[in-house]
């Protein structure tokens, strides 16, 4: 069947069934990748045909040991087909590096359903406890297979310690990344809630032990402690201490703590981001571009949340609920897209899809489709000290194909993706709409003859969708 994106195809009546590829990898109920990597001995290259770019060029892209191999014009590399490759044809596709997520929560998301404390339904996995490792593990992994759906191939996620949880969610979470291997690359920040006082020794001392067991990045929320500037300083503490990066929670709000916040991490490497930042948008205009000059000369990045916040705090002013990405952006400071929760109980709705943080940006008017797309990809990649990705030889292949001709179409109707991660096709979806002839109820004779049966009734004609 056709794809449900209204596109013009180089042969009108063609099929648009998915593009045909490797079998995609699944994960089981244990969550257990398969053992096989992509750079195993003996697995093929790959060779993308006809896809088109967001520069308009229609071009094949060859790809082996996890990296672009080359990218020449249609039909230069697919014939005749190199040895022992595969080939998929991403005629009526846009090829696009691919997204990263640079702000999830995998310790509480999927959780809205009856997985948290006083949720209402009954849960899929057991006796309520959120925090049980084996439930943490399963919707971190369950999680980060939806993401990659959408196209993410790499994720950093926030993970709450101490308190009740202690390292259990943590430790779960990087349960969760050892078995999506070779799936997608998830790394964890460590979240604690308090870092100042007597009461915050044991979260100072959790926190050096979430580094120790594989926390990639240190960060938490300076508004929830008694001590916001001490509680900053502690993080940037054992940051330098570790070489990790740092990733703070704050509504940026008070103009004074973000000056201060940038005056002391200003340079620290491997790097400071700061988000959701949406109180900046609440602020006189000439307060909010003095804090985003503030933070501009300090090298910070700002991960803005277009699809929601993440309850940490949580928002008790009226107003814009995001940041002000143009204003931030006029000043110098790199901004990037993330989703935040991820259908919990911060947002029940959460998707979790780049591709909707980017249209957001763009439908709101806060950057252009480009800009609003560099947002959840090349420059999310960067702030996460991920290589850069790029379609041209030598770079890695981490690349999300999506059906339509531009850029700003497929923002606004990204259904048919299929995602490369290391160079192999990890996961595909394809989308078809199908739609009644409006003058014959019973459809046409040829649809009648090949339509699937509609879920509880008769079989009922459908003819396929044209593709403008």
């Amino acid at each position: 069947m056709p794809d449900s994106q209204p596109q013009e195809p180089a042969q009108p009546d063609r099929d648009a069934s998915p593009p045909p590829g490797p079998p995609v990898p699944l994960i089981g109920p244990s969550g257990a990748a398969p053992e096989e990597t992509p750079e195993a001995p003996g697995r093929t290259s790959l060779v993308l045909c006809g896809a088109r770019l967001a520069d308009g060029r229609t071009v094949d892209v060859r790809i082996g040991g996890g990296r672009i191999e080359a990218v020449g014009t249609a039909g230069s590399l697919s014939s005749p087909a190199p040895p022992c490759a595969t080939r998929i044809d991403l005629t009526g596709y846009l090829l696009l590096p691919a997204p990263a997520e640079p702000h999830a929560h995998y310790d509480t998301a999927l959780t809205a359903d009856g997985d948290a404390p006083g949720a209402i339904g009954a849960s899929p996995y057991g006796p309520r406890d959120p925090y049980a490792p084996g439930r943490v593990q399963r919707r971190a992994a369950e999680a980060a297979l939806l993401q990659l759906g959408h196209g993410a191939t790499a994720v950093r996620t926030h993970v709450r310690v101490g308190d009740v949880a202690g390292l259990r969610a943590l430790r779960a979470v990087l349960r969760a990344r050892h078995a999506l291997r070779g799936l997608t690359d998830l790394t964890a920040v460590a979240v604690p809630r308090l870092l100042t006082g007597a009461a915050g020794a044991d979260g100072l001392a959790m926190l050096r032990e979430a580094v120790d067991m594989g926390a990639a990045a240190v960060g938490g929320c300076p508004d929830l402690d008694p001590d916001p500037a001490g509680y900053t300083e502690a993080v940037l503490e054992v940051a330098a201490e570790h070489g990790c990066a740092v990733d703070l929670h704050t509504d940026g709000s008070d103009p004074v703590r973000l000056s201060r916040l940038a005056s002391v991490a200003g340079g620290l490497r491997p790097g400071v981001a700061v988000g959701p930042c949406d109180g900046l948008a609440r602020l006189p205009g000439e307060t909010a571009a003095r804090a985003a000059e503030s933070l501009a000369a300090a090298g910070i990045t700002v991960v803005c949340l277009p699809q929601g916040g993440c309850g940490l705090p949580p928002r008790t002013a009226d107003g814009p609920h995001t940041a002000p990405v143009r204003l931030l952006r006029t000043a110098g400071v790199r901004v990037v897209a993330g989703s935040g929760a991820l259908r919990d109980t911060a947002n029940p709705v959460g998707r979790g899809d780049p591709l909707e943080a980017a249209y957001l940006l763009a439908s709101h008017g806060q950057a252009a489709p480009e800009e609003a797309y560099e947002a959840v990809s090349a420059r999310a990649r960067e702030a996460m000290g991920l290589p850069r990705v790029r379609i041209e030889a030598g770079f890695p292949a981490e690349l999300l194909a999506v059906r339509g001709r531009t850029l700003a179409g497929t923002l606004s109707l990204a259904y048919s993706r299929l995602v490369v991660h290391r160079g192999r096709v990890v996961a595909r979806t394809s989308a078809v709409r199908e739609y009644c002839d409006a003058t014959d109820p019973g459809g046409h004779a040829e649809a009648a003859a090949t339509a699937a049966p509609e879920p509880g009734g008769p079989a009922t004609g459908l003819p396929r969708q044209s593709q403008r």
